[in-house]
C-alpha cells in the first residue's frame, strides 16, 4: 500500500499555498497600511511626488481635523505660551487653536444624505426593476434607455436649473435636496444593475408560488427577494460610493 494520500496534501505544498496566502494578504493589505499611514504624515509629506516611504510621524493632520485654527500675528502667539501638546503643534506654524471644528457635523451630514439616497435608490429602484423584468411594458426599451440616458447628461447642464428649482422649494442647503438630487442620480445605475439580477431568476419560481396561493408581492418577497439579496446589496454599495 502506497502512503500517497489523495486528500492529504504534500508538505512542499502546504508550504507554497502558506506563501501564496501569505503574499495575497500583504498585497490585499497595504493599501489600507498606506491610507492609515498617510493619517500620520505632514501634509507636505502626504502630497509629496515621489512619495515617502519614510517619514517622521505626527499628529498634525489629526489636530487640523478637528480644531477650528485662525491665524495671529507674532506677538499674541508668544504672549499666549502653549499648554497642550496639541496647541504646540498649532502655534509652530503661527496658528491658534480657536475651538473644535465641525467634522462631527459634516461627517453626520454625509452619513444622513448617503444611506439615505442610497435606501430610496435601491428601493425604488427594486420596484421599477421588478416592473421591466417581470411585466410587459410598453415601449420597455425606450424606457429603459432613457432612463440610462440620465447618466450621460454633464452635470454642468443641470447645475443651474436644479439650484433655481431647489430655491424656489426650499430645498437649498437642506438634506432632503440632497437626497433627492442624489437618488436622482444613482436610480437609472440601481435600476439597470438590479434588473440583471431579476432577470437571472427563474420565472418558475415564482409562477409555484401563485399557484400555492401566494399573491404577486409575496411571491416577490419571499422568491426574488432573497435571490437578489446580493445584487441588491452590490447595487447598494455603489449607490453609497457614488453618493
Amino acid at each position: 500500500m502506497s502512503d500517497f494520500s489523495v486528500t492529504e496534501p504534500l508538505p512542499g505544498q502546504k508550504r507554497v499555498a502558506g506563501a501564496l496566502v501569505a503574499l495575497y494578504a500583504i498585497v490585499t493589505i497595504l493599501p489600507l497600511v498606506w491610507i492609515i499611514a498617510t493619517g500620520f504624515r505632514l501634509p507636505a509629506d502626504a502630497f509629496a511626488y515621489p512619495s515617502k516611504v519614510v517619514f517622521e510621524p505626527s499628529l498634525e493632520g489629526d489636530v487640523n481635523l478637528f480644531t477650528t485654527q485662525p491665524r495671529q500675528t507674532a506677538e499674541y502667539v508668544e504672549s499666549h505660551p502653549p499648554a497642550t501638546w496639541d496647541e504646540r503643534i498649532v502655534q509652530a506654524k503661527g496658528l491658534t487653536i480657536a475651538g473644535p471644528s465641525r467634522f462631527g457635523e459634516r461627517f453626520m451630514n454625509a452619513v444622513i444624505i448617503g444611506f439615505g439616497s442610497t435606501f430610496l435608490s435601491v428601493f425604488l429602484g427594486t420596484l421599477a426593476a421588478y416592473a421591466f423584468s417581470r411585466f410587459k411594458v410598453p415601449l420597455k426599451d425606450d424606457l429603459m434607455f432613457s432612463i440610462l440616458s440620465t447618466r450621460m447628461m454633464p452635470p454642468i447642464a443641470v447645475a443651474i436649473p436644479i439650484f433655481l428649482m431647489f430655491r424656489s422649494l426650499g430645498l437649498s442647503d437642506t438634506h432632503a435636496g440632497m437626497i433627492l438630487l442624489y437618488t436622482a442620480v444613482n436610480l437609472s445605475l440601481s435600476v439597470w444593475l438590479i434588473k440583471g439580477f431579476i432577470d437571472e431568476i427563474p420565472q418558475e419560481y415564482e409562477d409555484a408560488a401563485l399557484i400555492d396561493g401566494d399573491t404577486r408581492f409575496q411571491a416577490s418577497f419571499k422568491v426574488v427577494l432573497p435571490q437578489a439579496a446580493t445584487g441588491i446589496a452590490s447595487t447598494a454599495i455603489f449607490c453609497l460610493f457614488f453618493a
